[in-house]
């Protein structure tokens, strides 16, 4: 274990975040935590693992917790993420996802650490001329969010080229759902924006009906297509990543299995593993959806022996169902 390199895992009481906290701390690595709780739940965290309620603006104090706890490697999951609300409050997206990135290189640049792991995602693409989607395909976000994690790419690149022993891995993924297969921690975001989770919402009465935003998209069914990637999937490919860095590292790979479902197809894979009809109605599009994103994954495949587990949406809805049915109103206070 003393062999193992010490970990930092930003925004590690969110939903990927806390995945990852916990596989890392089931694989024997030092973890530790940073979030200030403002989207984030304590109880997603176990009580033995280090945390740290502090924002990522706190350049300062980040960089006395690296010393402090002989980092390694920086995780990096701390962001906003709801397309819809970045076009609203664009100013908080950036000042959060883009500035907050920036504080926190700062403060490893000054603490002497040179790994890092970047959460991006496929809205860094915007609307894709093809699908599927390759890591080398223009990049053209269509929404602040999108843009605000482009930008954070843009400045690695920059500061990886500065910065010949800085080395970082940017994985981009595409929609990401279920929960831990022993149902202890889940997806409990307030308000609740992502798709799987307002199903299965509706399916316990939690929610009145679900929203389809959109049925005139140019896909076979007229609903959005999304590529659905399992969590625990998305966390083996971090640890993978995370073992294969190397000073001078600029890396980008997409994570995600494949092929896309369409938010119809979604609904009635949901409603045969739910045994239950789900309530829905039909709205109009949200700004900055674009019609289809589905990845190719060949790249983190081949180059760090990534093999998505679960690529049939059943075993990522069984999951997510296994943690709400034990936890209806989502984490304790």
């Amino acid at each position: 274990m003393e062999n193992k390199l010490r970990v930092l895992v930003t925004g590690g009481a969110g939903y990927i975040g806390s995945h990852a906290v916990k596989t890392l701390h089931e694989k024997g690595y030092y973890v530790a935590v940073l979030d200030n709780l403002c989207r984030g739940h304590r109880k997603a965290v176990p009580e033995d693992v280090p945390f740290f309620q502090t924002d990522l603006q706190e350049t300062d104090r980040i960089e006395e917790i690296l010393r402090e706890n002989k980092i390694d490697v920086v995780m990096h999951f701390a962001a906003f993420m709801a397309v819809g609300e970045s076009v609203q409050c664009p100013i908080e997206y950036y000042r959060n996802n883009t500035g907050g990135a920036l504080s926190l290189l700062y403060a490893m640049k000054k603490a002497g650490v040179c790994r890092f792991i970047f959460s991006s995602t496929a809205a860094t693409y915007g609307e894709p001329e093809t699908t599927p989607i390759y890591e080398d395909q223009r990049q053209l976000p269509v929404n602040p969010y999108g843009w605000s994690k482009w930008m954070v790419e843009r400045i690695l690149k920059d500061y990886g080229k500065a910065n010949p022993e800085f080395g970082f891995t940017a994985l981009r993924y595409f929609n990401v759902g279920g929960s831990a297969e022993d149902g202890s921690i889940g997806e409990d975001h307030r308000p609740e924006t992502h798709l799987l989770p307002k199903i299965i919402y509706a399916a316990l009465g939690k929610d009145e009906k679900l929203t389809v935003f959109g049925t005139d998209y140019p896909t076979p069914d007229g609903t959005c297509i999304r590529d659905y990637v399992h969590v625990e999937d998305l966390i083996a490919a971090h640890i993978l990543a995370m073992e294969a860095i190397k000073p001078g590292d600029q890396k980008f790979y997409n994570l995600g299995i494949g092929h896309g479902y369409s938010v119809k197809e979604m609904l009635d894979a949901a409603e045969k593993v739910l045994e239950r009809k789900i309530p829905v109605v039909y709205g109009e599009r949200r700004p900055g959806d674009p019609a289809r994103l589905y990845a190719n994954s060949d790249k983190a495949q081949k180059e760090l022996g990534w093999k998505p587990l679960h690529t049939d949406v059943a075993d990522m809805i069984e999951s997510a169902w296994k943690w709400y049915k034990n936890h209806p109103n989502g984490y304790p206070d």
